[in-house]
């Protein structure tokens, strides 16, 4: 087969890594790619979003499966437009999309279906927002509605704070368009676990469970990032928890989703709260997360094409999803001053290190070659050191260990990734 994987980050540079393994892989192409992701496939300089190019490359290329990484191209329509041109492709069509591309659409799809999740009001005035913070509880949480790569979510503890947000998100735009319409929600106190599932419409097979960690700083603190780092399983993630999530969250949200006549095929990634009343929705997503996908997805026993295949066909009921009984962590080395201003082009050292050795991997997320052929940085978020072991404390003490093979200026990342495991 030949496959085509959409989008340029350490989320596509792993989904890659799992089609290469696939015997039915033959040629792996991805647009745009990036450096890491030309190892084991041949990028197109094509942009995500550019649905047009994308399908007459995937015709002239007599591309079997197009597999969408990213959110903004599946939230604009990419499956739509591939399926009218009878295109096989991997993922939910615009109007199942929603679920992520909307968080006031998820909210109310929550409440109408009775699918645990926060307290919370929608908002397309900014002055009613203003109004309503002046009776709310403290902290609280505002929320742009549209995609804002993982940052449009602010925690205010003061009236202050959460005024500024509101100016912020919704008078200053400083997520975009995202932030035209605004949730505030209440505050949810508990630990928060992800769980990434297969859909073919009705089936829905959960994979492993991981933990994210979004602030840019040890100890979360500092702004919201697209992920500094993750690790899976979560020790948070009892078989009580997830007896309970079947039972009222993830099988609801697929019907839920069917019912409104938004059939979802694809992933759907859970973001959870385990709250002292039990676990609560934080967000849907519509795609792999990142950088859980470095997490999960090396643990994935099955071949991931049969997976995507049978998600596309209405047939994963019989598939058997299985994992490696052993843990991931990965790290995120990033561009000192990320995610607000940072350098790039700066040469990235030891690369080589990783090659041939089992269980170790490196993510390419901000790379690229430069003239010279050398691998330089050309993002926030560098790579995703990620490393495996037999549980939680081995995998994160190699993938630490596996942090110093990289060096590059400016290289930072937190220190403290899969630390509350030892509080398990």
């Amino acid at each position: 087969m030949k496959i085509l994987i959409v989008g340029s980050g350490g989320r596509e540079h792993a989904i890659a890594a799992s089609v290469a393994k696939s015997p039915k892989a033959d040629k792996i192409y991805c647009a745009p790619g990036n450096a890491g992701i030309g190892q084991i496939a041949q990028c197109v300089p094509i942009g995500a979003m550019e649905f047009d190019k994308l399908v007459t490359f995937a015709k002239e290329n007599a591309i079997d499966l197009t597999i969408v990484g990213m959110d903004d191209p599946l939230v604009g329509g990419i499956v739509d437009v591939f399926e009218a041109e009878g295109l096989r492709i991997f993922g939910p069509r615009k109007n199942a999309a929603i679920l992520e591309g909307s968080k006031a659409f998820s909210k109310d799809l929550m409440k109408k279906y009775n699918i645990p999740t926060a307290a919370y009001e929608n908002f397309d005035d900014a002055q009613e927002a203003l109004a309503y913070l002046e009776t709310a509880d403290f902290p609280i949480v505002l929320k742009a509605d549209g995609l804002a790569l993982g940052k449009g979510v602010l925690i205010c503890n003061t009236l202050e704070e959460a005024k500024d947000g509101v100016k912020s998100i919704m008078l200053d735009k400083q997520f975009g368009t995202a932030g035209n319409r605004m949730v505030i929600e209440e505050f949810m106190t508990g630990r928060e676990v992800s769980v990434l599932s297969y859909v073919d419409g009705k089936t829905i097979k959960t994979m492993t469970s991981a933990q994210d960690h979004k602030r840019a700083k040890d100890g979360d603190q500092g702004l919201n990032t697209g992920g500094m780092g993750t690790f899976s399983p979560s020790p948070f993630y009892t078989e009580e928890v997830d007896k309970f999530c079947k039972e009222h969250i993830y099988q609801a949200t697929v019907d839920a989703m069917a019912a409104e006549g938004r059939e979802f095929k694809g992933i759907i990634f859970f973001g959870l709260m385990l709250t002292p009343k039990g676990p609560k929705v934080l967000e849907y997503n519509a795609r792999f997360g990142d950088p859980e996908a470095q997490v999960v997805l090396p643990r994935m026993k099955n071949d991931i094409i049969d997976v995507v295949e049978a998600c596309i066909d209405g047939t994963l009921d019989k598939i058997e999803l299985a994992f490696e009984d052993n843990a991931a962590v990965c790290v995120v080395l990033a561009s000192d001053g990320y995610p607000i201003k940072y350098e790039k082009g700066l040469e990235i050292r030891g690369l080589e290190q990783f090659e041939g050795k089992d269980g170790y991997y490196c993510f390419h997320a901000g790379t690229k070659l430069d003239e010279n052929g050398r691998f330089v940085t050309n993002g926030g978020r560098v790579l995703g050191v990620t490393a495996k072991g037999a549980d939680l404390k081995e995998a994160r003490e190699n993938a630490y260990e596996a942090t110093k093979w990289i060096d590059f200026d400016n290289k930072y990342m937190r220190n403290d990734i899969g630390k509350a495991i030892y509080e398990a």
